[in-house]
């Protein structure tokens, strides 16, 4: 796909938002549409595939906020791509010039920016346009060759145990995204065949039209303004030079990352076009939860760990063993501690690569039995006797006041 694209596409229809949508409103009904489309789930499924392929298309436009620009500027200058007035021309026409005076759109492109400070050629208008046709043919002006593009960055997501998010690992990423045609190379023609200059523009991507006194150019109908007609198209990509790819890509995921963050991977996106670099690849990173330790709301260094303990323990002192994620560790209850109560032990957290390394957080928790026997029942009678002068709700009902 190329800007010359963008006259004929629409690419918030392919998405489903309206041309004011917010960048995070694109984002979210992009992650849909590919989910739903994504390969994976619709093995074998061609138009599933061109789906994906074309949402991909619009999302590396419209989530780039510059190619965003230039793409409203041109839909608009083009009435939304639908046309070009009656007869071919611009909408409105162009008044102010003598009657059977000609009139080339060509000038005014070469001209565009030219009264600003320090332009050195084509700028604003021009600079659109040049991106949209790419070469320009007629007198006063130079041929061009296509400019170059960023690849779009890509989104994808990935699961990992608590321990490798805590410790760091390696782990295999199976990525599908639109990428050059491995089979043409990118040329859209099958593989012994080359594509051959367009005769209608002569290879220019232009055509000129006279309407009276007014001559105009537009991308030319036989080659969709690239300059090329493919008589032999590629069977892998259908003659777009884009096909949906899938590689394995290993991620490293370093020690101490949290659920829901995201790793970067430079270069990894979609690749770019006329020798710009390729768009990144970043990966959103699930991590499964534990089914003894927990990571600190407050700082994600330090691991959660909740411990059963008895009445007796808490009551009279005792010691505990606990585990970590490493071995155990002894921590010594003292005598009247509270149900809920939370003890640090000091370097039994998360270790980054960094050095730095956080704390366990212990908090005991009273275990009441689901039921009890005679002897333990007249023993626990007993007790309350004994203690029935210790009123824990005396604050709460005012008896402590």
């Amino acid at each position: 796909m190329t800007q010359r694209d963008w006259i004929e596409k629409d690419f918030y229809r392919e998405l489903g938002v309206t041309s004011g949508a917010s960048a995070d409103d694109i984002k979210k009904a992009y992650r849909k549409l590919a989910r739903e489309l994504h390969p994976d789930a619709n093995p074998g499924d061609a138009n599933a595939e061109a789906r994906f392929k074309t949402v991909s298309e619009a999302y590396g436009v419209l989530s780039d906020e510059k190619k965003r620009r230039e793409y409203d500027e041109t839909r608009a200058l083009f009435a939304g791509g639908g046309g070009y007035g009656a007869g071919g021309g611009f909408p409105g026409g162009f008044g102010g010039g003598a009657a059977g005076q000609g009139f080339d759109l060509n000038d005014l492109f070469g001209r565009a920016g030219a009264g600003s400070p320090g332009a050195g050629g084509a700028g604003g208008l021009g600079d659109i346009l040049g991106g949209i046709f790419g070469n320009r043919g007629g007198a006063g002006t130079t041929t061009t060759g296509p400019r170059a593009q960023r690849g779009a960055d890509v989104e994808s997501e990935l699961r990992i145990d608590f321990i490798d998010a805590v410790r760091g690992a390696e782990v295999q990423l199976r990525l599908s995204s639109p990428g050059r045609c491995e089979r043409c190379g990118g040329t859209g023609a099958r593989p012994g065949s080359t594509p051959r200059q367009c005769p209608t523009c002569g290879g220019v991507g232009l055509v000129s039209r006279s309407q009276g006194a007014f001559a105009f150019s537009e991308p030319c109908r036989d080659c969709r303004g690239t300059g090329r007609i493919i008589d032999d198209p590629c069977p892998e990509c259908g003659g777009d030079g884009v096909s949906t790819r899938t590689r394995l890509l290993t991620v490293r995921v370093p020690a101490g990352v949290a659920d829901g963050q995201q790793i970067r991977l430079k270069g990894q996106g979609e690749p770019g076009r006329g020798g710009a670099p390729a768009g990144d690849l970043y990966v959103k990173v699930h991590v499964s939860p534990h089914r003894l330790f927990g990571r600190s709301e407050r700082n994600n260094d330090d691991l959660t760990l909740t411990v059963p303990v008895t009445y007796p323990e808490v009551a009279l002192g005792s010691t505990l063993t606990v585990p970590t994620l490493d071995s155990t560790v002894s921590l010594r209850i003292p005598p009247g501690t509270s149900s809920g109560r939370t003890f640090r032990v000091r370097g039994r957290g998360v270790k980054r690569k960094s050095g730095k390394t956080g704390d366990l957080l212990v908090t005991v928790e009273v275990a009441v039995p689901s039921s009890l026997d005679d002897g333990a029942t007249e023993a626990l009678q007993a007790y309350a006797e004994a203690t029935k002068s210790f009123d824990p709700r005396a604050d709460l009902l005012g008896g402590g006041s």
